[in-house]
């Protein structure tokens, strides 16, 4: 218990009046001792720390020089109060040079803002460790140093870690709530006070993310604050030749600010990690570009990385964002109570420190001025009496005979000068026999009626500094408005307002929002592809292997849904059973095109036998008027908000009820400004207004979508945007029409487009009509596999149930009638059991500026 409150009140906590440690406290008292001025010399460090060691404080050279060395870091403190001479360290974590060969003396805040009333009897003194030397107990501060330098310690059983603060922040709440002090004036608000002092502000600069998590821990006094890097993207050109350097420009991040007690080099060496151990992708060179100016990081990227992508990365991954852990603990009271604080708390005590402080110094000032007017009056009063004393002196055999004699009280006349004498104090007596006499003219006499007059207003103004609280108020917030004025600086550290610190990075953030092409197989295996790894082909080839090359299982292997997406889509992927579930694009692993994925359970909680039956890539749940339109095999169809599936998760909700023997196939959106078209298996179709599908619940079971012969099923549903009968989508910036195609494609290859006005809008039920005939060959029975609503200048991906994609335009597709067989769209190995299974159109994206310089950067590598 002895060596934890020797540890707690002497070594690892600072007080709150002063907000130093013992140490601090005792090299800045051990320099003024050997009037290290601010205008004087430097001194050796060596110099300083002996003396604080051989007075003041009996422990290790290290722990002293270390100190001095971090009073002296403008990356540590944020007000200086110690000039360093020499090699004090860096940020990069270099150790400072030996303490013989670095100098120091004080700044002008040490001296004029902590020390100036040292010896003014503002604060109490106590014996050092020996009892040879006296130390002062605290420092009469003029500034809340415990907030503006902050503090960090670790004792027993206890710790303290308080950021730094702005000069100008702190004086102005020191003079508001020294103002809420006086009788007439309200309290100052905590929102008040908040609005003054908004975050904590750090020597790197760097930035805060908001203010709730300052305002919580200053008002619990314990909480974390996340600060962020300075950084801004450079675009930095090639060294090669003029001609090509627009498309060999690359992208960098510069990295300007750190965030506080960041050490640079070990960030660089985390990036270099990550980046070595394929953990960072998108990153080509790392530089430190940093000078006595300032730090510049330089973190140039590849050609095909998106700025934001590696920079999300970067704050998630190294300390480019980091958390500072605010713990407010201090020495409070009469430096002797270790005890949580608050912001209010800690500037409430140093107010009281500093308005006890003026008056002690006012009363010394007091006690001087009474002493000084006492001496001027026994001086006024001989030189009245000149005669006399000259006399009295003169005849005087020594000086102990001549003090005696002007002291006593004669109250007579002297002969020759016919005036009357009092007697004088010992003081008076003593400074009467000090004069010389030249110091005996009629001007020096005019000189100590002066000085009285003077001494007399000084004598008021103290004894109301000391009688009146108001006047010593104003005295206090005087002097924080010159310490505001002589050594306030602007902010360093900025505050993002906008960003909401409490919400972290999220996957997404990490992920660039690319173009994907998804995978499922009725086998129950998922993978995702990037869509450039499938190039544009001519109509009727053979396409490339989308899927694995072999496996013990064929069903495994046959696929049952290829469509685009983005990364950031939501995919809500319903089951036969009408369960769905919600998965982000990028949580699927990407695989190669031979290769067969991932099952579907190690990705979403699905059971062997309940097969996925629809995806649907969702970029927003936010627009009211969408709806999802859900759609059976056997033909019931239903409609549900789509905003009711904003909160699904990969846990999976109900979102159909199915009649037995049926199963859930399709999930599209639709408004109900569209149409639906809804194709059978045996080539008939029918068209509907949405709005004639009354929106229902999630559970509920739908109704009837069209009628179906024995042994028909439906084959694929589509929506039409937003059409009615004879209506074309006409863009706003050229005077062309768009329209839109029915794509139909057989199981065996055939397909063609249909002008979608040759469906005429139906009454929903109907039987339908024909939309495309078969080609009986080779004793082949074909049916309709996909319907897709296409424009022309669309490009689609035919897949079969062996995996193998083409991709192609759909202009090459010829447009024919209803009654039509088709053409050759893809060549299927039918005799091998090959089929067409699905019909994808490539996803159109919105290609921000980033990603307009990646596309000139893959032109330019190809």
């Amino acid at each position: 218990m002895q060596y934890a409150l020797s540890i707690i009140l002497g070594r690892a906590l600072p007080d709150a009046r002063d907000g130093l440690k013992p140490v601090h406290r005792r090299i800045l008292y051990a320099m003024d001792g050997l009037s290290l001025s601010p205008g004087g010399s430097h001194r050796k460090c060596a110099r300083v720390v002996g003396e604080v060691l051989g007075k003041y404080h009996p422990h290790g050279d290290t722990a002293v020089y270390d100190a001095l060395v971090r009073l002296a870091q403008d990356f540590s403190t944020g007000t200086l109060l110690i000039d360093g001479h020499g090699n004090f360290g860096s940020i990069d974590n270099d150790p400072a040079a030996a303490m013989r060969y670095t100098e120091c003396r004080l700044t002008r805040v040490a001296s004029e803002a902590l020390l100036q009333d040292v010896h003014l009897d503002t604060v109490d003194f106590m014996p050092n460790f020996d009892g040879n030397e006296m130390e002062p107990m605290v420092l009469p501060a003029k500034l809340p140093l415990l907030l503006l330098n902050g503090c960090a310690g670790i004792a027993v059983g206890m710790a303290t870690n308080v950021p730094p603060h702005n000069l100008n922040e702190l004086m102005d709440a020191s003079i508001a709530l020294t103002q809420s002090r006086e009788e007439d004036s309200p309290p100052l608000a905590d929102e008040r006070l908040f609005d003054i002092v908004p975050a904590p502000d750090f020597p790197t600069g760097a930035s805060i993310l908001g203010t709730s998590d300052a305002r919580k821990l200053y008002k619990t006094g314990n909480g974390g604050i996340v600060v962020r890097a300075i950084t801004h993207v450079e675009q930095r050109s090639s060294s090669k030749s003029s001609s090509s350097s627009s498309k060999k420009n690359r992208n960098a991040i510069v990295i300007t600010q750190l965030p506080y007690q960041v050490n640079k080099a070990a960030l660089m060496e985390k990036i270099a990690t990550l980046v070595n151990e394929k953990k960072m992708d998108g990153i080509a060179d790392l530089r430190d570009e940093s000078d006595r100016d300032g730090i510049r990081v330089v973190v140039e990227l590849k050609r095909d990385a998106v700025a934001t992508v590696v920079l999300n990365n970067l704050y998630k991954k190294t300390p480019l964002q980091s958390t500072f852990s605010g713990n407010f603990l201090a020495i409070m009271g009469e430096g002797t109570v270790p005890q949580r604080f608050t912001l209010r708390s800690a500037l409430d005590c140093f107010l009281d420190f500093r308005f006890d402080t003026i008056r002690r110094k006012s009363s010394h000032q007091l006690q001087k001025v009474d002493n000084r007017a006492h001496i001027v009056d026994g001086l006024l009063l001989a030189l009245e009496s000149i005669d006399y004393v000259i006399d009295v002196i003169r005849k005087a055999k020594d000086q102990d005979t001549a003090r005696k004699q002007l002291m006593m009280n004669q109250n007579k006349k002297s002969s020759s000068t016919n005036t009357n004498t009092s007697s004088l104090s010992k003081e008076q007596a003593d400074a009467v026999l000090k004069l010389q006499l030249g110091q005996l003219t009629r001007l020096n006499k005019d000189k100590l009626l002066n000085e009285r007059n003077t001494l007399q207003e000084s004598k008021m103004q103290l004894q109301n500094l000391l009688t009146n609280d108001t006047a010593t108020r104003h005295l206090m917030m005087e002097e924080f408005r010159q310490l505001k004025d002589k050594f306030g600086i602007p902010r360093r550290t900025t505050i993002q307002t906008t960003v909401d610190s409490n919400a972290d990075i999220s996957d997404k953030d990490l992920i660039r929002n690319s173009r994907s092409i998804i995978v499922v197989t009725r086998g129950g295996y998922i993978k995702r592809m990037p869509l450039k790894t499938f190039e544009s082909q001519r109509r009727g080839t053979r396409g490339k292997k989308g899927g694995a090359s072999s496996s013990n299982n064929e069903n495994d292997n046959e696929v049952a849904h290829c469509f685009g997406c983005n990364d950031h889509d939501t995919l809500l992927m319903t089951t036969q059973t009408g369960i769905a579930y919600g998965l982000r694009a990028f949580q699927i692993p990407i695989a190669s095109r031979t290769a067969k994925g991932v099952p579907i359970p190690s990705v979403l909680p699905v059971k062997v036998d309940n097969a996925i039956t629809s995806v649907l890539p969702v970029s927003t749940f936010s627009k009211n008027d969408e709806y999802c339109v859900l759609a059976t095999e056997h033909g019931w169809i239903k409609k549900t908000p789509l905003a009711a599936f904003e909160k699904i998760t990969s846990r999976g909700l109900t979102i159909a009820t199915l009649e037995e023997g049926d199963s859930l196939r399709w999930c599209q959106k639709c408004t109900d400004e569209d149409d639906i078209l809804i194709g059978s298996t045996l080539g008939k179709a029918t068209r509907f207004e949405a709005k004639n599908v009354r929106p229902t619940g999630r559970t509920s079971r739908g109704m009837r979508s069209m009628k179906l012969k024995n042994g028909d099923t439906l084959a694929d549903m589509n929506i039409l945007r937003g059409r009615r009968m004879g209506a074309m989508t006409t863009t706003t910036t050229t005077t062309t029409t768009t329209k839109e195609y029915l794509l139909a494609v057989t199981s065996n290859g055939y397909g063609k487009r249909i002008d979608t006005e040759e469906f005429r809008t139906q009454a929903r039920g109907g039987s339908g009509v024909i939309a495309i005939k078969f080609k009986h060959n080779n004793n082949n029975e074909d049916k309709v596999s996909c319907l897709r609503i296409v424009q022309e200048d669309d490009e689609i991906l035919v897949i079969t149930s062996h995996g193998i994609i083409v991709r192609q335009k759909v202009k090459d597709i010829p447009c024919q009638k209803r009654s039509a067989t088709g053409v050759m769209v893809q060549k299927v190995d039918v005799k091998g059991g090959d089929t067409i299974s699905s019909v994808s159109i490539v996803p159109t994206y919105e290609e921000t500026d980033d990603d307009d310089d990646e596309n000139n950067d893959n032109n330019g590598d190809k």
